[in-house]
């Protein structure tokens, strides 16, 4: 399914004061830190080597504050059986944030799908507010079917990093308005009450917007399950912050199997974007029952990514995380039982490198420490995409 092509040097046209004026509030002011010389502009990338075999798709998937502590401890609640074990290359990532030595979820999303450093709480542009594409708006452009899957909200920093340019990454009302205007085929995720023109203060309705766009909308599992459209977005809760587990339906589950439904059709490949994100949310409260949940949500979703790339064989699936959140040391445990011993030594995030695991087509080369802006051109490359990180 061809799509039209949209220029990526628009894109960096966009102005910084329309987007002050979109919110009422907008004033960035440039970094005075010198650009380390691996976070300078990126350049041409060429295609994969020709015994490399080029992978077709991709999916990224984050856990989001999801350090090596937080994958051993589902490891070990999986008993053996834990999806992390089915990958057959892994490696670390470096997080730390254009300005700040311990990152955001905004800049460290940023870095992900963006494949560029920026300062702590941007959304998809550079310290100098210059706005720039993320993998899903570069592979969209280039003809490849694309989405995201989130158990946060969808305008939640690291969803919001995907499609949307902001200094601030709680300015909900405009992140909104340019989901609403994002040509992605798949959005699944939490958050519908900024959409609503009553809870806005510009009055003004993302959801029509989307609507005339040709999305259906869904609210909830059962409807996204129904839906037979070709162009989805699916909100699973009213607010910000929605269901946790183990009660919450198994929307990253079910989602990720809707949306690798409907993404996989397309002849020309698809782009992907998975995120456990209240693994972080888990950790920032200290809550070992709270994260051994999530992690056991996010070990069914990977089940299902791992299963489809294996059968499919041109498919690369990346994990990683944005951060480590809340320090989390194992001091003990059971590994028969499945038990472990945590504790937090902060409720925020830490600075300590986080894993990277691989699976499919060029997955060995996320072997060793990189930094967090060294995946995306790497995965471009396997892919054979020639493009530009500017």
């Amino acid at each position: 399914m061809k799509k039209k092509i949209i220029s990526i040097a628009l894109l960096a046209a966009m102005s910084l004061p329309a987007l002050a004026q979109q919110s009422g509030s907008c004033n960035i002011q440039s970094s005075t830190e010198k650009i380390l010389q691996n976070e300078t502009p990126g350049q041409w990338l060429d295609s994969a080597p020709a015994k490399s075999k080029k992978a077709k798709n991709i999916i990224i998937i984050i856990g989001d504050g999801m350090g090596t502590a937080q994958v051993y401890a589902s490891v070990v609640a999986q008993k053996g059986a834990s999806n992390f074990l089915r990958f057959p290359f892994s490696g670390f990532s470096r997080t730390y944030s254009h300005n700040k030595y311990t990152t955001d979820s905004g800049a460290g999303g940023t870095a992900i799908t963006c494949g560029r450093k920026t300062d702590n709480y941007h959304i998809g542009m550079l310290p100098d507010g210059t706005p720039i594409p993320s993998f899903l708006s570069m592979l969209h452009d280039m003809g490849l079917s694309t989405g995201f899957v989130v158990t946060s909200s969808v305008l939640d920093a690291t969803p919001a990093s995907t499609y949307a340019h902001v200094p601030y990454r709680k300015m909900y009302d405009t992140i909104s308005l340019q989901m609403s205007q994002c040509d992605f085929d798949v959005m699944i995720g939490g958050g519908v009450h900024n959409f609503r023109p009553e809870n806005r203060k510009d009055g003004l309705n993302p959801i029509d917007t989307l609507l005339r766009r040709g999305y259906d909308i869904a609210y909830s599992l059962e409807d996204m399950k129904r839906s037979n459209a070709k162009r989805l977005v699916t909100f699973f809760c009213e607010n910000y912050y929605g269901p946790i587990a183990p009660g919450r339906d198994p929307i990253l589950a079910e989602g990720t199997r809707k949306a690798l439904d409907i993404l996989s059709k397309d002849p020309d490949g698809f782009a992907m974007m998975i995120e456990g994100s209240q693994i972080d949310w888990a950790c920032h409260n200290n809550d070992a029952p709270y994260m051994q949940a999530e992690l056991a949500d996010f070990e069914s979703m990977l089940a299902i990514v791992l299963d489809f790339a294996e059968k499919d064989g041109n498919t690369l699936v990346v994990v990683t995380a944005d951060h480590e959140t809340g320090g989390l040391v194992l001091l003990g445990g059971d590994i028969e039982k499945g038990r472990n011993e945590c504790k937090y030594i902060t409720d925020g995030h830490s600075g300590v490198m986080v894993p990277v695991f691989a699976f499919g087509p060029g997955a060995e080369q996320f072997s060793g420490i990189q930094n967090n802006i060294d995946i995306l051109p790497k995965i471009l490359n396997i892919m054979g995409r020639k493009t530009y990180l500017n």
